[in-house]
């Protein structure tokens, strides 16, 4: 974490420390009976004080595991992106090439998971439509197991065996343990998604700690 973000973070907190030290309120029956005022904390305020451990937590966190991650990407080995791809109990890591078919793909990843039914063809691969169309960028290719390629502009084509065609190349799994057990013999329906990375998981605390902070500085507007 960067010195201005801890800056940041920690004048948050102070402040939000000073104005629940503010808030808090005298029970006035314990102070009849003993003469002394008890400082005790309202139901809202006890509330706010343990989203701001919550928050607190994720912020000590964050500079523990360093600035690092600030830098990642949802790239893999090398700078390529992956994506996930299911089949069945199986889920296998494919790496994506760099083309405007791949950008229109991870797009609609983004969205949601790409469910395709796919049919054998010819005991070398799985085909199924994706149900738009992708820009194309076809050559010769000579396909290997594992090779996922895009046929026509609409079709998705999975590779347990070889074949010479035009295609589009998208992505190539990234180990073949398993994979032909999983495709069989018959109709497969696969499942494309982008992989979460850290990044994209610490990201998500990130805004959800925006989010508790939110709600802190909402529970404080009551006493404003």
């Amino acid at each position: 974490m960067s010195l201005f973000k801890k800056r940041l973070f920690m004048g948050l907190m102070f402040t939000v420390i000073f104005l629940l030290s503010a808030c808090r309120i005298p029970n006035t029956q314990s102070a009849a009976a003993t003469g002394n005022a008890v400082i005790t904390e309202s139901p809202v305020t006890a509330g706010i004080t343990a989203e701001v451990s919550v928050i607190t937590e994720d912020v000590q966190s964050e500079a523990e595991n360093g600035s690092e991650l600030e830098s990642e990407t949802i790239a893999g080995e090398g700078g390529a992106m992956t994506m996930n791809v299911q089949i069945g109990s199986s889920t296998f890591t494919a790496t994506l090439e760099d083309n405007p078919a791949v950008d229109s793909f991870v797009r609609m990843m983004e969205n949601a998971p790409v469910v395709i039914k796919m049919s054998d063809y010819s005991g070398f691969e799985k085909v199924g439509a994706i149900g738009t169309s992708l820009p194309a960028s076809n050559s010769q290719t000579t396909a290997q197991s594992g090779d996922i390629v895009l046929y026509n502009g609409n079709q998705i084509v999975i590779f347990y065996g070889s074949n010479s065609w035009s295609y589009t190349r998208l992505g190539k799994i990234d180990d073949l343990s398993g994979w032909e057990e999983a495709l069989g013999s018959g109709d497969v329906t696969v499942t494309f998604s982008m992989k979460q990375t850290e990044w994209e998981t610490k990201q998500t605390g990130r805004k959800r700690s925006r989010q508790t902070l939110h709600n802190v500085l909402q529970g404080l507007s009551v006493f404003s």
